[in-house]
């Protein structure tokens, strides 16, 4: 049974990274409860990766800890490891192998009985939708495919804590909609889930609490509700995510270039009659 008490199962405390002295990531500290799903957003170099790299423990931090469900990546890192689950922005698997060998394989790294991890793992392939492809080598899958192995090894051993970059790259509509569904029922059983997505949609729509990383540093932080009502002295335009984001994350150059193409689209818009463009505003005329 995944834990329902109100600690935090993710804990990051004062997160720093650096290469070569140049700040990335810069003391942020994060935490994320049971039955939570919290969205990591920010611009491309914002940090979200080495983040989400140093709370799995795959990179170490300058300064800082990590804690998943009360184990100390660094004093801990095969007990944090053990509870957690990780989808990589890219897929790593052993594409000479089948999807069953694969998960069969990583079933047994967390040392899940042979009758538990081949019950997990029919399930996984059932949802995914790659059960009529599962004996076949990974080496032959679209990228689509292959990131539902990626998840279904994550899910496997029903983590407490699960982290997601990018998960939702080359899945279709189906599938996205069936991995949200599964998302919700794990946060429904106690899991945290920490979610980084350049979707704002998906974000929006899933995710319990939102933070908004941009040059490293933790900006903004809070539920839709929270972030809408402090839109206005975020000097935003609207209250959706989309313009929170673009008012928090984009520098003074590009919000000017936003402004002038949605000026140019609105002043398009008003110009032209409904029902049509130039072209059928000729065929209009002439009939």
């Amino acid at each position: 049974m995944l834990p329902t008490h109100p600690e935090s199962l993710l804990i990051a405390r004062s997160l720093h990274k650096e290469y070569d002295r140049h700040p990335v990531v810069k003391d942020l500290n994060l935490a994320i409860r049971p039955g939570e799903v919290y969205g990591l957003l920010g611009p491309n170099g914002s940090g979200k990766s080495t983040t989400i790299r140093m709370l799995t423990g795959i990179l170490e931090p300058t300064k800082g800890t990590v804690s998943v469900c009360g184990h100390d990546m660094k004093r801990s890192p095969e007990m944090a490891k053990a509870s957690l689950g990780y989808v990589p922005d890219e897929p790593v698997l052993y594409e000479k192998l089948t999807a069953l060998e694969f998960l069969d394989f990583v079933g047994e790294l967390y040392s899940l009985p042979k009758a538990v991890r081949r019950a997990a793992m029919r399930e996984m392939l059932h949802l995914l939708d790659l059960e009529d492809r599962s004996g076949d080598r990974i080496e032959s899958y679209s990228r689509g495919m292959k990131q539902k192995v990626a998840i279904s090894a994550a899910l496997l051993h029903n983590p407490q804590v699960l982290i997601m970059d990018e998960p939702i790259t080359g899945l279709d509509p189906i599938t996205v909609r069936v991995l949200k569904g599964m998302l919700r029922k794990m946060a429904r059983s106690g899991a945290a889930i920490l979610l980084s997505t350049h979707i704002l949609e998906v974000a929006e729509r899933l995710c319990d609490r939102i933070g908004i990383l941009v040059d490293g540093f933790l900006v903004a932080e809070g539920t839709m509700a929270e972030l809408s009502a402090k839109a206005p002295e975020m000097s935003v335009g609207g209250t959706t995510l989309e313009d929170i984001f673009v008012g928090l994350a984009a520098g003074e150059e590009h919000k000017d270039i936003i402004d002038s193409l949605e000026a140019d689209e609105r002043e398009a818009s008003i110009a032209s009659p409904r029902g049509g463009g130039p072209a059928n505003q000729e065929r209009n005329v002439g009939a």
